[in-house]
């Protein structure tokens, strides 16, 4: 009987990533990092509905001054947006860290500090909106406490550490979190930034969802978790090869 071959696997994958990564000089990494970036922007932001362009981005992540007064919402949704990825980067070399609702809440406030009252933290969404971009069955505001609750002590328990692989804790909450659609404004990549600050504590990198996948994402969380995660999983193994090669190319 002839056993089918079989490819290498994520970690693998991953393994010769770092590799590479490792080996290559600064200014590639630099650059690297920059480029990335200025997709994640923009893939997440598009799977939004909100497309920015090279320079809009480019101005933005660089610091650069707003000369003209309608652009300064854009710059500081761009700028909140990278502040939350610097967070969630510095989160995952932390030794002892748990994903909790402080640390949800807290992306959450750096997206949209505008929705913070006060110098309390930030509030859960009080109404069932009418206009959305998701359409998928999402919690009554009565029930968005308990549910997060509920999902921050499943990820806390050792159980789901040891039976669950890190793919599937992270696609798992990031399906979740937008099943409850906790804030008034950008569950969306508060779901998916939790789900790379999973990721990327275990080793993996972060996801990028393009948006020419948004409709196939839209119907992936309607259709339920195992779509989710299967569109999920297949955005990680493209975002590890296309670093690869990118590395390679730049030997």
């Amino acid at each position: 009987m002839v056993q089918a071959l079989q490819g290498p696997s994520l970690e693998e994958r991953v393994a010769q990533l770092q590799e590479l990564m490792d080996s290559a000089g600064e200014d590639v990494r630099r650059v690297y990092q920059e480029r990335f970036d200025i997709a994640w922007i923009y893939h997440d932001s598009a799977l939004e509905g909100v497309v920015y362009s090279t320079d809009e981005l480019k101005s933005a992540i660089d610091d650069e001054f707003v000369t003209e007064a309608s652009l300064i919402p854009v710059y500081d949704e761009i700028r909140n947006h990278m502040a939350a990825i610097e967070i969630i980067r510095e989160m995952a070399t932390r030794r002892r860290f748990s994903v909790n609702l402080e640390v949800i809440k807290k992306l959450f406030a750096q997206l949209a500090p505008e929705e913070l009252e006060g110098k309390g933290p930030p509030k859960y969404r009080k109404d069932m909106p009418l206009h959305r971009l998701y359409f998928h069955e999402i919690a009554k505001p009565d029930k968005i406490s308990y549910r997060m609750r509920q999902l921050v002590q499943w990820l806390s328990e050792p159980e789901t550490k040891k039976l669950m692989h890190p793919m599937r804790i992270a696609s798992k909450t990031h399906y979740q979190l937008l099943q409850i659609y906790p804030f008034p404004r950008h569950s969306g990549k508060v779901a998916r930034l939790v789900m790379n600050l999973i990721l990327m504590r275990a080793g993996f990198p972060p996801v990028v969802i393009h948006a020419t996948e948004r409709q196939r994402y839209y119907e992936a969380l309607r259709s339920g978790e195992d779509a989710t995660s299967i569109l999920v999983n297949q955005a990680l193994g493209a975002a590890i090869e296309t670093a690869i090669q990118y590395f390679q190319e730049a030997k």
